[in-house]
């Protein structure tokens, strides 16, 4: 008997061993444990092991260290009344120049203090609308780098002003911070690498290494106001420089598995 093969039942017949050989490679894999012959377990199991590497924990740590401020900032002034403009301004530009020249002859440089406001008014006696003089009132800011020597500064300018001084107060500032913020920032990232473990163990999984991290610095000091005028004590004002604290907050995310 004779058969013939046409090309339709030739390509049935070669699609129907395909399938067959498919079959019988997913079913070796399924009996080896999902090997990689199988080709929907593969895609399976490459989908868990990317969904579980993608975890991530985002905690945040914080270190605070200690130091002492070494600058203080000084804002103090004129204030003075005249029957004119001109003469009340007179005076205020004269008693601002014995302040900067007591300030310099203390050792305050000259780019160390600075001009920082300007205020004339008129001045009126009850019910009238014509003034009856004219206040002025001149500020300035400076910058003491000498914590030891600031008291005696503050107390030459104080008396070089005379009765037309006054003083709003004073900051004091921690400039040299670089070391500080370096002993900060290690805590801050130790303490978030602690926190991170922590969360891992509590899901099961091992710490992975840290993807990102970011910080922000900041500083506190609490306020030190201080009031004054000419008639203040002849010794210097005593100054505390007290300590100064400076945070650093990190963020960091770490990877699990």
């Amino acid at each position: 008997m004779t058969i013939t093969i046409t090309p339709a039942v030739r390509a049935a017949a070669v699609g129907t061993a395909a399938a067959a050989l498919l079959i019988g490679a997913f079913t070796l894999g399924a009996s080896r444990g999902g090997g990689a012959t199988s080709a929907g377990p593969a895609r399976g199991g490459a989908a868990l092991v990317a969904a579980v590497r993608s975890g991530r924990i985002t905690v945040t740590g914080s270190g605070t260290v200690t130091g002492t401020p070494n600058q203080l900032t000084l804002s103090m002034g004129v204030q003075v009344n005249g029957a004119s403009v001109a003469s009340a301004l007179q005076q205020a530009n004269q008693a601002v120049r014995r302040v900067t020249a007591a300030l310099r002859a203390r050792g305050v440089a000259a780019a160390d203090i600075q001009t920082s406001g300007l205020y004339i008014q008129p001045n009126y006696q009850s019910g009238s609308q014509t003034p009856s003089g004219y206040g002025v009132s001149e500020s300035l800011t400076a910058t003491l780098t000498r914590i030891a020597a600031a008291g005696g500064q503050i107390t030459a300018a104080v008396h070089a002003g005379g009765n037309a001084t006054t003083v709003s107060g004073v900051s004091l500032n921690l400039t040299d911070d670089s070391r500080l913020l370096a002993t900060a920032r290690a805590r801050a990232v130790a303490d978030a690498r602690v926190k991170a473990a922590q969360y891992a163990h509590a899901l099961g999984q091992p710490l992975g290494p840290v993807i990102s991290i970011t910080d922000q610095s900041s500083s506190w000091s609490p306020p030190v106001p201080m009031a004054a005028s000419g008639s203040a004590a002849k010794s210097a004002v005593p100054i505390s420089p007290g300590s100064q604290q400076l945070s650093v907050s990190v963020t960091a995310v770490y990877g699990l598995g």
